[in-house]
Formats: C-alpha cells, sequence, structure tokens
C-alpha cells in the first residue's frame, strides 16, 4: 500500500439522523374504567449522529468508505403515559483535531480536539408529544397527538488537522524526515529526491526526565504553495494546530539562509496570517559539511530576532540543544 493510501484527512459522508417517534393518543380503558382519560406517551427521539474524540486514530481512513451514515428512527409512545425508546445514536470516533464543516455552506460547525469529547454532528428529530399533553378542563379526552420530527439528512466534510508540538517547516530535502526519524521512533520515507514525503508524520521525542513532545513533518513546501504549486495548500492546514514552528533550511541551499527562511515565511503569511504568531525557530541543517569559519560566516547571515542553531540529524550534532530550545519554547507557549 502507498505512503499516501494510509493517510486520509479529508472525508465528504451523508448524515441521515433517526427520526422521532410519534406521540400515542391511547385513552386509559381497564376492567373498571370503560372512558378514562388520555394517557398516551411520548415519542422518543431519534438517534443523533455524534464524533467522539479518539487519540488512538490519527487519520479518517477508517470512514472514507462509509458515505453514509444512518442513525435509528425513535420508537412511538404506547398507553400508560410511556415514552417510546430514544433512537440508537450513531457515534463516529475521530482523530484529535478533525475540524465538522456543512458540505454545501463550508460553515464550520466545530473541532473536537480532547479524548472522549463528543459533539452532536446530525441532531435526530424529537419525539412527538403524547395526548395526555393536550387534556384541558374543556378537552378532558385529546383523541390526538404529536406526529415525531422528521430527522435530517445533509452531507458533512470531515477534516483534520494534525495537532502536534512541533511542525517541521521545509522547503523538501531540508532534512525534515531525516530529524523526526532520529528524534523518535517514527519512520518516515526518505530518499534524495523532492517531495519523499506525501503526508505528514508523528512523532514522539524523549526529553529529560521522563517528559516528551510531539514533532510533526509536514510535507514539503515549495514557493508558491499557497497559491496551489506543487502539493498547494493541502497540508499547510496541519501547520495551524502546532504550538511551536521550527523553520528548517540546509546549509547547502543555493539561496541565502535569510532568503530562504523569508520565502517560507511568506508561504505560511499569505496560507493563513495567523501563523506568524507563533513561535518560530531556525535550524540549519546538513551542518556536518560546514568547517568553523564557513560556520561564522553564514551566522553572519541568520536574521537576529530568531532563535537559530546548527544541526546535523547523520552525526547527531546539535540535537540535544535542539530538544532544550525546543522544550523551552513549548512551555512559553503553554
Amino acid at each position: 500500500m502507498s505512503q499516501g493510501s494510509n493517510f486520509v484527512d479529508y472525508v465528504k459522508i451523508c448524515c441521515r439522523s433517526g427520526k422521532g417517534g410519534a406521540g400515542s393518543s391511547h385513552l386509559h380503558r381497564d376492567i373498571r374504567t370503560s372512558t378514562g382519560g388520555p394517557d398516551g406517551g411520548d415519542g422518543g427521539r431519534g438517534g443523533h449522529i455524534i464524533l467522539r474524540g479518539n487519540s488512538q486514530f490519527w487519520t479518517l481512513l477508517h470512514l472514507k468508505y462509509r458515505k453514509h451514515i444512518i442513525a435509528k428512527d425513535g420508537e412511538p409512545g404506547s398507553s400508560g403515559t410511556s415514552s417510546g425508546k430514544f433512537g440508537k445514536d450513531e457515534i463516529l470516533d475521530v482523530p484529535l483535531g478533525t475540524i465538522a464543516k456543512d458540505a454545501e455552506t463550508g460553515e464550520v460547525l466545530f473541532e473536537v480536539t480532547k479524548e472522549g469529547e463528543t459533539k452532536i454532528l446530525t441532531s435526530g428529530g424529537r419525539g412527538g408529544l403524547g395526548n395526555w399533553h393536550f387534556k384541558t378542563p374543556t378537552l378532558q379526552t385529546p383523541r390526538f397527538a404529536q406526529p415525531g420530527e422528521a430527522g435530517k439528512e445533509q452531507w458533512m466534510v470531515l477534516e483534520l488537522k494534525v495537532l502536534a508540538d512541533v511542525g517541521l517547516v521545509g522547503f523538501p530535502n531540508a532534512g525534515k524526515s531525516t530529524l523526526l526519524s532520529v528524534l523518535s521512533a517514527a519512520k518516515p520515507e526518505i530518499a534524495d529526491y523532492p517531495f519523499t514525503t506525501l503526508v505528514p508524520n508523528l512523532g514522539i521525542v524523549a526529553y529529560r526526565g521522563g517528559k516528551s513532545f510531539v514533532m510533526a513533518d509536514i510535507p514539503g513546501i515549495i514557493e508558491g504553495a499557497s497559491k496551489g504549486k506543487g502539493l498547494g495548500f493541502r497540508f499547510l492546514r496541519h501547520i495551524e494546530r502546532n504550538s511551536v514552528l521550527l523553520f528548517m533550511v540546509p546549509a547547502d541551499t543555493h539561496r541565502t539562509i535569510a532568503e530562504e527562511y523569508e520565502i517560507l515565511k511568506t508561504e505560511l503569511r499569505d496560507y493563513n496570517p495567523e501563523l506568524m504568531q507563533k513561535p518560530h525557530l531556525l535550524a540549519i541543517t546538513k551542518s556536518d559539511m560546514l568547517d568553523e569559519e564557513l560556520m561564522a560566516e553564514m551566522k553572519k547571515d541568520i536574521p537576529a530576532h530568531v532563535p537559530s542553531i546548527f544541526i546535523s540529524s547523520v552525526a547527531q550534532k546539535g540535537l540535544t540543544e535542539l530538544k532544550d530550545m525546543l522544550w523551552e519554547s513549548i512551555n512559553e507557549e503553554a
């Protein structure tokens, strides 16, 4: 199975909630009563379609082929003011960071961000009232009740934005996948050609004292990605849910470090200006090929306002210091 086929961050589903049960128009009768009053119960509510946060999921793959989600109808009321049974809810487990949208209007309805959090995606129809609700001094034996409310049928879009403490931002072949594989147990595909990574990869980075943080390798951005070039902005949205952004520029870039950093910033700013408010760090990768003199010369070109560090994932150079910088920035943000 290809790398991209396991990662699904967008699904469109048709949701049909349950119809509410009809209220009962029953009149009380027993061995001693031949003309009793109304005792019809209420109908049961139709089943909701509910999203529930589940940290065990990290893609929407399990919903990719479930195009129609149908909840059960509520049952009608009965005699003795007995209410009908509620229709069974249809509960969909989704990864944390899932956003629900109306497919027709594009309106964002809500976001699921916590373990066990539940949100109603499509509400079931209300059950009808039984005839005992309509008894009055002048109408003591109403022979009518409310019908159940119809369920809703609508197309919904579920969109995943990866939740992580650190998001890796850089052009293809900047060393993002290599860094993630060295710092965590993640095994992203690594090769010497552009766009090796076609889906976001997550890894848990161990830190001192048994602490850890989550790092996300976002597929490579190119100049013009915010306008749809290359992989386009399909994966730029995953950066929105990262607490800290680590910009990665390789030491062998054909541009200057400042130029490449500014281009990356521009792409993020054009996509979503709010990304500029997140803490930024800069890592110059592949620095094992630099000597001290060349490194000192390159430092003059690094923007002074952003914390920076020279690292090499292959040579394990500067990685401890990088983790210290990331941990400090994450906790400042928290």
